[in-house]
């Protein structure tokens, strides 16, 4: 038995999973545009074509990969595994990073990405508990 009383605000919890696997999987689906259309006008490139040490390519990879996991991971969280919470935090606040990096590329979606993922980082730190002790 857990010591955690379930209130409403376990919806939360939900919330943040819903969430990260909408993102996740929009991210993905970002990072193929990037990786499979470099050459593209879909992205706003700087004039020297590098952003920070990679270039769309390089970034489209990295969100293909975090995209990947943070579906994976809020499918777990869903499912109620107490790993997952501390595994989403970490990968939300990695998104956070890699959105704020790639600001310049994709304005409006890098900022509506780095909202959802402190939504999510707020859920699951304070609510994320309530969402296991649910299960």
């Amino acid at each position: 038995m857990s010591d955690t009383n379930v209130t409403g605000w376990v919806g939360w919890g939900w919330f943040a999973g819903v969430m990260i696997i909408i993102s996740g999987a929009i991210g993905a689906i970002y990072g193929l545009i990037a990786i499979l259309l470099p050459n593209n006008t879909y992205f706003l490139k700087p004039s020297d074509g590098e952003l920070l040490i990679l270039n769309a390519t390089g970034w489209g990879w990295l969100h293909l990969f975090l995209g990947l996991f943070l579906v994976l991971v809020g499918v777990a969280l869903l499912a109620g595994a107490s790993w997952a919470r501390v595994v989403a935090i970490v990968l939300a606040a990695f998104s956070v990073l890699a959105n704020l990096m790639v600001l310049p590329l994709q304005p409006w979606w890098s900022a509506i990405v780095i909202a959802v993922d402190v939504f999510v980082i707020y859920a699951l730190t304070v609510h994320g508990k309530e969402l296991a002790a649910r299960r």
